[in-house]
């Protein structure tokens, strides 16, 4: 059901579409929706609001306090990448920009992701830097592709022992602020800026992918056709990180099914049962700190990541698009 469709006939043509998809963030899709127009004032854009049969009212609250931008209020949830392949799909723009709701954008933060887009087509998709609230990085808007060496270090626990080791910690670029421009394997979905008819010519995100992975998914397939994904430090947003995913274990399930969909979708055929292999061992070491860790709620939830290993082992199952 569509609520709201701004109506922008006294305005640009808009040059970017900016997709927020929002599940029971009210609040922070309100502000999200607040600092994206605040802070790109000379940007001509079309914001839609796509809401996934939240409980809180986040659909009629974002209409009511922005009748320029459009809203869906959709009947139920679909998922990140099903939604955000709706609106795409009857996107008019010659670019798509993918936004979270737990984001507030910094000053020309969208602006100057298309210009540097516009100067890098090579690039194909790109992102920018992301902090938390109080400034500091969050190193989570890209990534490198996993790989058997990445899988290692973080089974057993280099990666978070030497945080800042590119290569102890490399699939994270361990030690890169974040503020030079740079090629990257994957652009978080949280800031993600890609030209339409590259968009469209890849399919869009793949709808297995019902949240997480379906980033690096795009990403990977983008390179495959030669594009090289990029970073800007002069896009900024803060992103919370997770604010629709209320359960730890719950959310960690999700993304290892994601990782093995990601490795039987991408790594070549002989390294599949290394990196599935990989993935049962790092939920065995959970699954032994489980029964000695002090804190019962940690050892509840390593337990429930071992447990369910067999299912998201398996990765995501097939859907009919």
């Amino acid at each position: 059901m569509q609520i709201a469709a701004g109506d922008q006939s006294e305005h640009p043509a808009p040059e970017v579409t900016v997709i927020i998809v929002s599940y029971n963030t009210r609040e922070l899709t309100l502000a999200a929706v607040r600092t994206l127009l605040d802070n790109n004032p000379s940007l001509a854009m079309h914001v839609v609001v796509w809401d996934n049969a939240s409980v809180d009212g986040s659909a009629a609250a974002v209409a009511a306090a922005f009748p320029s931008i459009e809203v869906v209020a959709n009947p139920e949830n679909i998922g990140f990448a099903a939604a955000n392949n709706r609106v795409a799909a009857a996107a008019a723009t010659p670019f798509i920009c993918l936004l979270n709701p737990d984001t507030e954008t910094h000053f020309n933060a969208i602006s100057n992701l298309l210009a540097f887009a516009k100067a890098h087509p090579e690039a194909g998709i790109v992102g920018g830097r992301t902090v938390f609230r109080d400034g500091s990085l969050n190193p989570a808007s890209c990534w490198r592709k996993m790989t058997p060496w990445t899988l290692f270090t973080s089974t057993f626990g280099l990666a978070r022992l030497f945080p800042n080791s590119d290569l102890f910690n490399a699939e994270a670029m361990g030690g890169w602020r974040r503020d030079s421009v740079r090629h990257v394997d994957i652009v978080v979905g949280c800031l993600m800026l890609v030209p339409t008819e590259l968009w469209r010519r890849l399919g869009g995100f793949d709808e297995r992918f019902f949240m997480y992975g379906e980033d690096a998914d795009i990403c990977l397939r983008a390179r495959a056709l030669g594009y090289r994904p990029m970073i800007t430090p002069d896009a900024t947003i803060m992103h919370l990180v997770g604010a629709s995913t209320k359960r730890h274990a719950d959310k960690v399930c999700t993304v290892m099914q994601a990782k093995s969909t990601l490795i039987r979708r991408h790594w070549p055929q002989w390294l599949v049962w290394l990196g599935l292999a990989q993935l049962w061992l790092w939920a065995l070491v959970r699954g032994m700190l489980a029964k000695v860790h002090p804190d019962p709620g940690q050892r509840d939830r390593l337990g429930q990541i071992w447990r369910e290993r067999r299912r998201w082992l398996l990765g995501f199952p097939e859907v009919q698009l």
